[in-house]
């Protein structure tokens, strides 16, 4: 097509075109740094970035036009993978930092107090020290919490209405967890409301866990409780190996232990919590400080249960129950 066609063709457009195409040109590309808590393969890990990535477009930012995001992943155990890459991450420049949990977000904090930081899925955000409070957090942080305190004695009420046979209960938290203090004061208040007998265990590493689980496995009537954890989370098919082998109906934050075969879990929407951390990065991108943006709880839980490990274990699931579940595994 000769030029003189091509003009004609566009008519009137053919003049704001190449002034759009500058303006795009020119337009400053903001840096955000995201430091996700899994591997770099794991299906739930794709999800969020997607669900994140979702946020910021509804609110105007697109990646290549006005926004790059520079994605790292780590698990929090491993303590020498996260200080590698929190450097990698601030060695970018970003105009601000996602982190999920709370060894993550700590990771970067000591690493940085100027980059604005927008923690996601942290337990206890006080008691870490990150905030001073949570309708002003006042420093360089802020972000949305991991749950509110209506959670905690959800998972142990839900361990007795899955199996109401349950009179003692094991939870299984290690003890380095920022929130273990809550946890426990929550779960031993509900635990003498539902005339359980709670064993508060602490573990560290994996032979931790398989000498509580064995140790309590000798008596009857007994279930798990797996909070949120780092620690946990590493061991997960570990831990559900065992629940399995000792028949041990049991209860976790996360869904990712039902998908590997767990009982039962009740806890955050993680997609959806991604989802609205776009709105905080959008905020502090476009002028605000950390300092003056309220730090929210999750919005949305779900509940997940595994049919096949129900069944395995000879449970009447409760007409209740299943009407609350999210999302059946069979």
């Amino acid at each position: 097509m000769k030029r003189r066609e091509l003009i004609t063709l566009l008519g009137g457009g053919a003049v704001a075109w190449p002034l759009s195409g500058r303006a795009q040109q020119t337009e400053r590309i903001r840096r955000v740094g995201v430091l996700i808590g899994l591997a770099e393969d794991d299906p739930d890990a794709k999800a969020r970035l997607a669900a994140l990535r979702q946020g910021l477009e509804k609110l105007g930012w697109s990646e290549g036009r006005n926004i790059h995001l520079d994605v790292h992943y780590a698990l929090p155990a491993n303590e020498q993978q996260v200080q590698m890459r929190v450097k990698e991450l601030l060695a970018a420049g970003p105009d601000v930092a996602v982190a999920q949990t709370t060894a993550l977000t700590a990771a970067i904090r000591r690493e940085s107090r100027n980059v604005p930081i927008v923690f996601v899925a942290v337990g206890d955000p006080i008691g870490a020290g990150f905030i001073a409070s949570l309708a002003r957090p006042g420093g360089n942080l802020t972000g949305l919490t991991l749950y509110d305190s209506s959670v905690t004695g959800k998972w142990l009420a839900m361990l007795k209405e899955i199996d109401p046979r349950v009179t003692r209960a094991a939870f299984i938290i290690n003890p380095k967890t920022s929130s273990f203090p809550f946890l426990a004061r929550e779960t031993e208040s509900m635990a003498q409301s539902l005339a359980i007998e709670l064993t508060l265990c602490t573990i560290e590493n994996a032979g931790d866990i398989g000498r509580v689980i064995e140790s309590f496995a000798g008596l009857p009537n007994g279930g798990l409780v797996f909070p949120p954890n780092a620690t946990t989370t590493a061991n997960r098919d570990l831990i559900v190996a065992l629940a399995a082998k000792y028949r041990l109906p049991a209860v976790y934050a996360w869904r990712e232990f039902v998908t590997a075969g767990g009982l039962l879990s009740y806890g955050t929407n993680f997609v959806e919590l991604f989802r609205q951390t776009g709105t905080y990065v959008d905020r502090i991108l476009r002028g605000s400080l950390p300092a003056d943006l309220p730090v929210q709880a999750p919005t949305r839980y779900e509940t997940v249960l595994n049919l096949k490990t129900a069944k395995a274990l000879d449970l009447t699931l409760p007409a209740g129950l299943l009407a609350a579940v999210d999302e059946v595994i069979e």
